[in-house]
This record gives structure tokens, C-alpha cells and sequence, in this order.
């Protein structure tokens, strides 16, 4: 199992960073899924699904996301999504989001990584959690540059 936790003081307002997590935005924070499309609920319920494409170089997979988790409050929002690759990997991943101030916001991202079967048990056995972390840092980096130039354009 690889689990991740990581913080990042955001100095934009919590309502700016939050757009970014919503289904017509997501690209711009996670530039690799190619395709995100809702199949099932509403968009900011829990038990709704999407049907989601990534892309690594030349191959592309594609799965179904669920919402298990859905907090919009006027200071607090919350995002937690469950998906399974290949059959190989459970993903778990949640995004918290408090106001700190006028206008910065705290943005906590964590998540887990378990693998379903003996081949995904073995790969992340074996991965380096360097690449795992550096993966995480550019995912912060990419939602702090997001925000500040959505809310630069505001």
C-alpha cells in the first residue's frame, strides 16, 4: 500500500481553488486525464460517477470515478474519489480545502494507493516512493499555479 499526505498554502481565495476541482475545470489541474465524463448522480453528490481517461505517453486508461465523499461549506470543502485501474490497483484520493484568511486557503491532498491483485501488490512493493512524491509535489504545484492565475484573471 503507498499512502501520500501533503499540505499547501494557497494565496487565493478558497472559492477560486475550488473551481479548479470541479468536472469542467479539472484539466487545468490534472492535465493527463483526457476525458471526464459524468454517468451517473450529480456532479456534487456522493455515489455519482465518471466515466475518466488518462493518458501516460501513447496509452490511455480509462475507469469509472466515484464521489464518496462531497463537503461544500463556505469555509470548508472536501472531495474524496475512489477508482480502480486495471483491475490491478484501488486508488483512493480526497482534497480538503480550509479558509486561512481573507484570501488563502490550505489544501490538503491524500491519498492511497492498494494494489487488488499479486501483480499490483508486487508493483507497488517495489515503486519508488520518489517518483510517488514527485508526482504529488507537481500535483500542488500545478493547483497553486491554477489558482493564482484564475483569480489574476478575476
Amino acid at each position: 500500500m503507498l499512502t501520500w499526505k501533503e499540505k499547501r498554502r494557497i494565496p487565493t481565495n478558497i472559492e477560486t481553488v475550488w473551481a479548479l476541482f470541479q468536472p469542467d475545470q479539472l484539466h487545468r489541474i490534472m492535465p493527463k486525464v483526457v476525458e471526464h465524463e459524468l454517468i451517473e448522480g450529480d456532479e456534487s453528490e456522493v455515489g455519482s460517477k465518471y466515466k475518466q481517461s488518462y493518458q501516460e505517453g501513447k496509452r490511455v486508461e480509462t475507469y469509472v470515478v466515484e464521489t464518496i465523499a462531497h463537503e461544500d461549506e463556505e469555509d470548508y470543502k472536501y472531495l474524496k474519489v475512489t477508482f480502480n485501474i486495471g483491475k490491478a490497483f484501488n486508488i483512493e484520493t480526497s482534497y480538503t480545502l480550509i479558509t486561512k484568511g481573507n484570501n488563502e486557503s490550505l489544501l490538503t491532498y491524500e491519498g492511497v494507493n492498494r494494489g487488488m491483485n499479486w501483480f499490483g501488490k508486487l508493483f507497488i512493493k517495489f515503486a519508488p516512493t520518489r517518483k510517488n512524491d514527485q508526482v504529488v509535489q507537481e500535483f500542488l504545484d500545478r493547483v497553486v499555479e491554477e489558482a493564482k492565475k484564475e483569480q489574476a484573471s478575476s
